[in-house]
């Protein structure tokens, strides 16, 4: 007779043999995208994402539903565009319509970096000031003054705090307007991809 104890173990079950699930819970889906389930629920108000049946009072969602969701973390959270932007983008009906709508934020965009780049600029030359009295620094004390000076006569002021770079001063490193995939591919290099 067989001894109980030496018996084989029962095998045990590989996650990766598993079936793919049909449905995904709304917090199962809210966990895997790294959302709240208050933000998936407002998505829908947006009518940005839907879901596919309700077990319960639970909606759950198929792979096919998902994918709406990840279209639009693409233009939310890499495309950095608020959601009302983000429903135009995805609710648009023709390519004229959506490269419209990418050509405006994206200037949009480009103007706020210039301006930011400007911002940059502006604080490094404060940190330069070593002056206990920031008006005792030259350049400061000599633009605050010019600006006091405009307000006053009602004349316009159109001084620049910061002095056009000569060419030997390096230049702040700037954005690069051409995307990436709009790069032409070198000579030796085949392009396969795929034609749509």
């Amino acid at each position: 007779m067989n001894d109980p104890s030496e018996a084989p173990p029962p095998p045990r079950n590989d996650p990766s043999e598993a079936p793919p699930k049909d449905l995904y819970s709304i917090s199962e889906v809210a966990e895997a995208f790294g959302i709240s389930v208050a933000a998936l629920r407002f998505y829908e108000e947006r009518g940005l994402v839907r879901h596919s049946e309700r077990r319960g009072r639970v909606r759950h969602y198929t792979r096919e539903d998902l994918a709406p969701l990840a279209y639009v973390q693409l233009w939310h959270d890499d495309g950095m565009l608020t959601l009302a932007e983000t429903a135009a983008i995805v609710g648009s009906e023709t390519v004229a319509d959506r490269l419209g709508l990418i050509t405006a934020q994206r200037d949009a965009m480009l103007e706020r970096i210039e301006k930011l780049n400007r911002a940059v600029a502006v604080l490094s030359h404060m940190l330069g000031c070593r002056t206990d009295k920031a008006l005792d620094c030259p350049m400061t004390g000599d633009y605050i003054r010019g600006r006091v000076d405009a307000a006053l006569s009602g004349t316009p002021d159109t001084s620049d705090f910061l002095p056009s770079p000569s060419p030997q001063q390096p230049q702040q490193p700037q954005l690069s307007q051409q995307p990436q995939h709009a790069q032409q591919p070198q000579p030796s290099q085949q392009d396969d991809r795929p034609t749509s």
